[in-house]
């Protein structure tokens, strides 16, 4: 199995880039909303030299595409000015990236718990005190009798003070720098409610009679339980992140850590790192592969199903090459370092992976456009709301808008909103890989979703891409294996797929085949060299007849090898038609069910073929394809994808060969068949690892199912805060009587959040 990517040290650049332009990533530490994502947007694109930064809130990095020269510390420097940490990551797709995230994020997430549990210890007595004295009077008398109403309230505070000021602090931490520089996010929408409804029952608490009479209420419950419940959520967050990465760690634990290298004329263990390129290493036995490389001694079978899918090891002997990451079964065998480090298939599979993870899709442009200014906006609400009620509202008025201005700034958080789309595509991007399927470009994901038809190479991606010769039809006084070994030295200097089906045979059959000179290949058409003084040509008729040579001896035999699917190719020699060779490529064993698979996700499909019409149309027909362009050069191909544009709407293309790659460019989601060029594969949004064309029809539906996620995800974030704030406002009151404690909307505000990520998690369970 041979599968190629694109080197991750050399990315190709999207989006009108110059050429020598940069791609840095930088992890981002601090965030907690979509607010927090467009300040560091903001902040990085301010660099000069920055062209386009991309942030992401659920894998909390940032994606910069700057000049060459430009050093990394001057965009750390412009993320601290806005308020947040950055590192820059170097390691990008090893395992040691990995474990340094899952590091990091275990990390944060046992603070969280930490600071979770004291503050709920804290807040359990505190909310006992307020609030069941209002629902048990057996309580209340007990509390009034025993304790006093002063000295309830005195410790109130100081519970509530210990929230706040301990676990709470980091609400404080970011968002008081946050207001000092007039950029809200939603650190600071927490503390000033809380700190309102603080303040507010301290002044209650020891200055009464600075309030109105009968006002002096105290909120110290709702300043707590709201700072327990949003660290609760945040923990709850904390943990569904780290599954919607599962993926990415699975993979990066592929990796070796260690290997075998023959050092000073024998064999030691040394760390992956330390692996150089052309080393000689050996693996024995059930160990993992640590590198990529081409088998110099010794044979095996390597299960490769990580990469293939394919369950069954397959057979390695000298010349082969394996791939780092594969398990060796039973044998042993030495093999030479070809790639090493993040020049691995494994390591650019991650790279891929994480860049996928980290892009931002169009349909996100509106969540980014309504948390611009929707945290200042809900402040000028909450001002609104406070004064609305004092004006306005019933006696007294001054807690009943102190209240509703808190349940406001609480319930308006954006985080599900910036959490809604990325969470989205991490996992299924990491399930996307699991099953093969590998999306270059984020993008993708969105574009490909929308596409109405799916055009199809024939040759190595409908067809098994390994023809055979069949027949041999000679003209009146030609010798059969002449005719074969004339053709055989004019394809043997060429690529092509036909051409290789001509030499085998030839080899096969034990004839030696001459040398030719003057070779000239005709593109799409055929090819023609000199072989032992005689001019030879090999080609389609169509070539064979614009020289004006007479096929008609064969025209009976080609319509029958034709209609069985055979492609037939003609030999001229000394410009005069003297054989056909029938080719035949055979379908593959799962192509049927990969276009069944898309015709029953709605879309049509189209193949496009440099074969002869009969022979395409006869494929056609075993494969239910609706539409066949055949004899397209490989120039037409570009046209025939823009035919298809004009007529149909947007189109993917499948394909793998060199000649596909202005193909797969001019299609709205090109998608190349892994085990193909690697020009095939840079040209691609998408690559199938597997080499399968049902990896198409894979593709299309997480694709569908992606958008259909992040639309649910979006509504749900838009129509939370659409409904609740108004409800917390107090609109409600007027004809329900209803009111929104600020504790029950710090709970809803919370559980937005886990709401989102637990429908994203819904995806690694996709099975197209």
């Amino acid at each position: 199995m041979t599968i190629s990517l694109p080197s991750p040290t050399a990315p190709l650049l999207e989006g009108g880039e110059p050429q020598d332009a940069a791609i840095t990533t930088l992890s981002i530490s601090g965030m907690s909303c979509a607010s927090c994502v467009g300040r560091v947007e903001r902040a990085l694109q301010a660099v000069p030299g920055v062209s386009r930064a991309a942030v992401n809130l659920a894998t909390e990095r940032a994606t910069v595409t700057a000049e060459e020269c430009l050093a990394s510390d001057l965009l750390v420097a412009a993320v601290a000015k806005a308020g947040y940490e950055a590192r820059a990551l170097k390691t990008a797709g090893s395992r040691k990236a990995a474990e340094d995230g899952d590091n990091r994020r275990a990390a944060e997430r046992k603070s969280l718990a930490r600071a979770f549990w004291i503050a709920a210890v804290l807040t359990l007595p505190l909310f006992v005190l307020e609030m069941g004295s209002h629902v048990s009077p057996a309580l209340h008398g007990w509390i009034m009798e025993e304790i006093g109403i002063r000295q309830s309230r005195m410790l109130q505070f100081l519970l509530a003070s210990a929230v706040l000021f301990g676990p709470g602090l980091r609400f404080f931490r970011h968002g008081l720098p946050a207001l000092f520089r007039l950029a809200p996010d939603m650190n600071a929408l927490v503390v000033l409610g809380t700190t309102a409804a603080w303040a507010y029952s301290t002044l209650s608490t020891f200055l009464p009679e600075r309030l109105p009479a009968g006002t002096d209420h105290v909120y110290f419950e709702a300043a707590a339980v709201i700072v327990t419940l949003i660290l609760l959520g945040r923990l709850l967050e904390a943990r569904a992140r780290g599954r919607t990465s599962q993926a990415i760690r699975r993979l990066a634990s592929l990796q070796a850590k260690s290997a075998e290298v023959m050092r000073d004329g024998g064999f030691r263990e040394v760390p992956l790192a330390e692996v150089q390129l052309g080393d000689t290493l050996r693996i024995r036995p059930g160990a993992r592969l640590p590198v990529d490389g081409t088998v110099v001694d010794g044979s095996s079978f390597v299960d490769e199903s990580m990469i293939s899918g394919e369950p069954v090891p397959v057979e390695k002997t000298p010349g082969d090459r394996v791939v780092g990451g594969t398990v060796n079964t039973t044998g042993s065998f030495t093999f030479r370092a070809t790639h090493v480090g993040e020049e691995t298939l494994l390591a650019q599979i991650v790279s891929l992976v994480e860049d996928a993870q980290g892009a931002k899709l169009p349909i996100q442009t509106l969540a980014d456009r309504v948390t611009a200014w929707f945290v200042p906006a809900v402040i000028v609400v909450a001002a609104v709301t406070f004064l609305a009620w004092l004006l306005l509202g019933p006696e007294p008025a001054l807690p009943f808008a102190l209240v509703n201005a808190v349940a406001v700034l609480i319930i308006a958080c954006p985080c599900a909103m910036g959490l809604a789309t990325p969470t989205s595509i991490m996992v299924s991007t990491g399930r996307a890989a699991e099953l093969g399927v590998l999306f270059r470009k984020g993008e993708s994901l969105q574009t490909l979703s929308g596409v109405t038809q799916f055009a199809f190479d024939k040759t190595g991606t409908l067809t098994e891409g390994r023809p055979r010769l069949t027949d041999i039809v000679t003209a009146s006084g030609v010798d059969e294996d002449r005719a074969l070994v004339l053709a055989a030295a004019v394809e043997q200097a060429s690529e092509h797929p036909i051409a290789r089906a001509i030499v085998t045979e030839t080899l096969e059959r034990g004839i030696a085949v001459p040398p030719s000179s003057h070779f000239a290949a005709l593109p799409g058409l055929g090819a023609e060299a000199m072989v032992e003084g005689q001019s030879v040509m090999i080609g389609a008729d169509r070539a064979l007849a614009a020289r004006g040579l007479d096929l008609t001896p064969f025209e009976a035999e080609a319509r029958r090898l034709a209609a069985e699917g055979c492609t037939p190719v003609y030999l001229a020699v000394d410009g005069r038609a003297a054989a056909m060779l029938a080719v035949t490529d055979p379908i593959r064993p799962e192509a049927a069910a990969a276009l069944a698979a898309l015709r029953a996700q709605g879309v049509s499909l189209a193949m496009i073929t440099g074969d002869n019409r009969v022979t395409a149309e006869a494929i056609a027909r075993r494969l239910g394809i609706e539409r066949v362009m055949a004899q397209v050069l490989p120039s037409g191909k570009l046209e025939a994808i823009r035919s298809l544009q004009q007529k149909g709407g947007p189109v993917a293309f499948v394909g793998d060969g060199i000649n596909d790659a202005p193909a797969l460019s001019a299609a709205d989601v090109g998608i190349a068949v892994g085990t193909g060029t690697d020009v095939a594969i840079e040209s691609a949004d998408v690559v199938l690892l597997q080499g399968n064309p049902l990896g198409a029809a894979r593709a299309l539906a997480i694709s569908r199912a992606t958008l259909a996620n992040i639309r649910q995800n979006l509504f749900w974030a838009f129509a939370y805060n659409v409904v609740l704030i108004p409800v917390a406002a107090g609109l409600a009151y007027p004809a329900f009587g209803l009111m929104l404690s600020p504790v029950l909307a710090a709970g809803a505000m919370a559980l937005s959040s886990v709401f989102v990520l637990a429908n994203a998690l819904r995806l690694r369970r996709l099975t197209p």
